[in-house]
């Protein structure tokens, strides 16, 4: 089969790879109709993440099992399933708590030795614990199936960060990043009530995304300039929640200036370049919480899946450009440009 491997920095490859196959009893084979590029691909796109040469990559897809283990009782060939970016065993105290992102015998899809979600098919160990079913009819939906893809990661993302950030109806909500992560997580505070959602984005085209997803106000500025900004949309207190979605250490402290006093934080950006950019002091003087972290998106998928179902709620426009497998290597080139904001690949 095709699959997506990095030979190094700015060296993405679409290669033959051998066919996926049921090594273990709990397996399942998923062949692949819709997967993407992560904004988090891109680290190790930038050199800014370790990978070794010929590593498979990305973590987002869904697909049609074409063939499941002996052990597997939830799931036969022909079903439609959406996999979350972590496989877990589903029976850990971890998986029990809904925090299968730290189930011990769980993993990450692209790590050493697994398959990545940009390919045309996919080993996916711990079926019954890791896959969601989806309704059959949604094969044939084109729309449908991209919004469907969200759930695999950015949506139940965005969602953990509106949690982690305590969004509650009524409340202000302010959001770090205009990526396809802060993008979604407009679109859960709007879902969880927030009464008003500030964007913090300079790229109008992501701006006018989070407007239609909900926001009701747009900062662009950076830095100091955002924070009074943001302020001053808030009669000089900011917001109740805020949602950081970008990872850097100057966006982390935008988030903490512009919190509240008594406000919470829900980080969700990966952590990348120098410090983190937290003054505890700070943030204990003004009694503000910080949660948040690598999202358990499986947790969040039977919850979220019925309002995807019913168009309630549809992420579907972060995705931008679609490209087939052997057109990979040129989406990741758009994300990273910035020419593209989420890229969809139907292998």
């Amino acid at each position: 089969m095709r699959a997506t491997v990095i030979h190094a920095p700015h060296d993405i490859r679409v290669e033959d790879v051998p066919d996926p196959v049921v090594r273990f009893p709990t397996d399942a084979v998923v062949r692949v109709l819709r997967a993407c590029i992560c904004g988090s691909d891109l680290w190790a796109y930038r050199g800014e993440s370790a990978r070794e040469p010929g590593q498979r990559i990305g973590h987002e897809f869904l697909g049609v099992v074409e063939e499941a283990g002996a052990e597997v009782n939830g799931f036969r060939a022909g079903d439609l399933v959406v996999a979350p970016f972590v496989w877990s065993d589903g029976s850990c105290e971890y998986c029990a708590e809904g925090l299968q992102t730290s189930c011990p015998q769980g993993g990450f899809w692209g790590s050493v030795g697994s398959d990545g979600g940009q390919g045309e098919a996919v080993r996916v160990p711990f079926a019954d614990g890791t896959l969601v079913k989806l309704p059959a009819a949604a094969a044939s939906d084109d729309h449908l199936l991209t919004a469907l893809l969200a759930l695999s990661d950015v949506l139940g993302t965005g969602h953990h960060a509106a949690v982690g950030a305590g969004v509650k109806r009524g409340s202000t909500v302010a959001v770090v990043g205009d990526g396809a992560v802060g993008l979604c997580g407009v679109l859960a505070a709007k879902r969880l009530g927030a009464e008003r959602i500030i964007a913090l984005g300079r790229h109008q085209v992501r701006t006018d995304i989070a407007r239609t997803f909900g926001a009701t106000d747009v900062v662009a500025e950076r830095g100091e300039a955002a924070v009074d900004a943001v302020r001053e949309l808030t009669r000089g207190q900011g917001a109740h929640a805020v949602i950081e979605a970008v990872g850097t250490e100057q966006s982390m402290r935008t988030a903490v200036e512009i919190t509240r006093d008594g406000g919470s934080i829900g980080y969700v950006g990966v952590p990348h370049g120098s410090g983190t950019g937290l003054d505890l002091s700070v943030m204990f003087d003004r009694n503000i919480a910080l949660r948040g972290g690598v999202a358990p998106v499986r947790a969040y998928i039977p919850e979220l899946l019925p309002d995807v179902l019913s168009g309630a709620v549809d992420p579907s426009p972060v995705f931008d450009l679609t490209v087939g497998i052997d057109g990979v290597p040129g989406g990741y080139k758009a994300m990273d440009d910035r020419t593209a904001l989420k890229v969809l690949i139907k292998p």
